[in-house]
C-alpha cells in the first residue's frame, strides 16, 4: 500500500527534478524502518543517470522538503535510479526514449512474430514504429502487450 504522503512528495519532487534535467519515476516511504526511509527514484532523460544526478537531487529535494516540513520527524532520504530496463507505458516515456533500443512483445503474431527488437521511432494512436537497420517496422498498438527498454550495458 502506498504511503499517503507519496502523492505530495512526488508533487514537490517533480519540479525540483525538472530544474536539474531529471524526471521523478516514483517514490516509496518505508515507515517500518527506524528511522523511516524515503526513497525517490529518478532518471536523467538525456543520458544514463549518474551518481552526481542523485547527489544533486538529494541536496535540492532535502531543502525543498525541509522548507515545507512535510515530514516533521527524522527520516533518511535516498535518491536512486531504477535502472534502464523497464517497460514504457506513458506518452511522455515514448517521447523521452525515442531512438532507444526496445523489445516489443505482441499478444498475437504480427507478420509471423510475437517479439520485435529495434530502435523506438514513435508511437501514435494506432501504431508503434520501430527502426530495424534503417527499415521502419509498423506494429498495431492493439496487438502490443509490452514495450521494454533494452539495457545498453
Amino acid at each position: 500500500m502506498t504511503h499517503p504522503l507519496i502523492p505530495q512528495i512526488i508533487e514537490l519532487a517533480s519540479p525540483v527534478a525538472n530544474t536539474l534535467g531529471l524526471d521523478v519515476v516514483g517514490a516509496v516511504f518505508h515507515t517500518n524502518q527506524h528511522p523511516p526511509v524515503l526513497r525517490v527514484d529518478i532518471r536523467n532523460l538525456t543520458q544514463d543517470t549518474s551518481l552526481d544526478d542523485c547527489e544533486k537531487m538529494s541536496h535540492a529535494l532535502e531543502m525543498a522538503l525541509d522548507t515545507v516540513n512535510l515530514i516533521p520527524d527524522a527520516y533518511v532520504l535516498e535518491i536512486s535510479s531504477p535502472g534502464i530496463s523497464r517497460s514504457l507505458s506513458t506518452d511522455r516515456e515514448f517521447i523521452s526514449f525515442k531512438g532507444f533500443p526496445v523489445v516489443v512483445t505482441t499478444t498475437e503474431p504480427h507478420d509471423g512474430l510475437t517479439t520485435w527488437t529495434g530502435q523506438l521511432v514513435r508511437r501514435d494512436e494506432a501504431t508503434l514504429y520501430l527502426s530495424q537497420k534503417g527499415r521502419t517496422i509498423s506494429i498495431p498498438r492493439h496487438l502490443i502487450a509490452q514495450v521494454q527498454l533494452v539495457d545498453r550495458s
